[in-house]
């Protein structure tokens, strides 16, 4: 699945029981990650039924702990795994998944490394849920990431504005995106970014 198919099927409200999203490009990951922490639940649920738990802080077993509890007065608890790549034994988690309850929903961050996709937890991932691969953006293709970006937010840039901006900021697309933001303020009125 495409990093814009995630997108679309959460805007739609059509929500997986796993997402497990690895790679080397952190901001799709933190991206889909952070629209599915704002758009599944109601902001008054998120205190009881949304869980932030951290890498270095769990094991697999307490990560499935959390996850087979059930939501209060809602209809899912959220389960979110940040810096997931920092725990030992996640390969382990193949053993409980079977086990979730139909209202968990597990997020997965694992960033900078990608799980082997042979073993049984990609497997059952990409089989019942979301396994999304981040890979980072060649620095040929940042001009059309700009472009693309701008476009989603209704706004347009002249291709020698688009190849400034890509030589001037690189490949980090965090970078890129908090720069687009200052301009699209900048520009409010024009909904146009051009080179002068």
């Amino acid at each position: 699945m495409t990093y814009e198919q995630i997108l679309s099927d959460i805007k739609k409200r059509v929500f997986y029981p796993i997402y497990f999203l690895m790679g080397e490009e952190p901001f799709f990951i933190d991206t889909i990650s952070g629209e599915l922490e704002n758009s599944i639940l109601e902001e008054a649920e998120r205190s009881f039924n949304q869980i932030v738990m951290y890498g270095s802080d769990v094991n697999a077993k307490e990560i499935m702990s959390q996850a087979r509890a059930f939501p209060m007065m809602g209809d899912y608890l959220v389960v979110i795994v940040k810096e997931a790549q920092n725990v030992k034994d996640i390969e382990s988690l193949a053993d409980y998944l079977d086990k979730l309850p139909s209202t968990t929903i597990l997020i997965i961050n694992y960033k900078y490394k990608k799980l082997d996709k042979r073993r049984a937890l990609a497997k059952y991932i990409d089989k019942k849920g979301v396994l999304f691969e981040s890979k980072k953006l060649y620095d040929s293709n940042i001009p059309d990431w700009i472009v693309k970006y701008l476009d989603s937010k209704k706004y347009n840039i002249t291709p020698k504005a688009t190849q400034m901006m890509a030589d001037f900021l690189g490949n980090d697309l965090h970078k890129v995106r908090n720069e687009l933001e200052k301009l699209m303020v900048e520009k409010k009125k024009k909904k146009r970014i051009d080179d002068v």
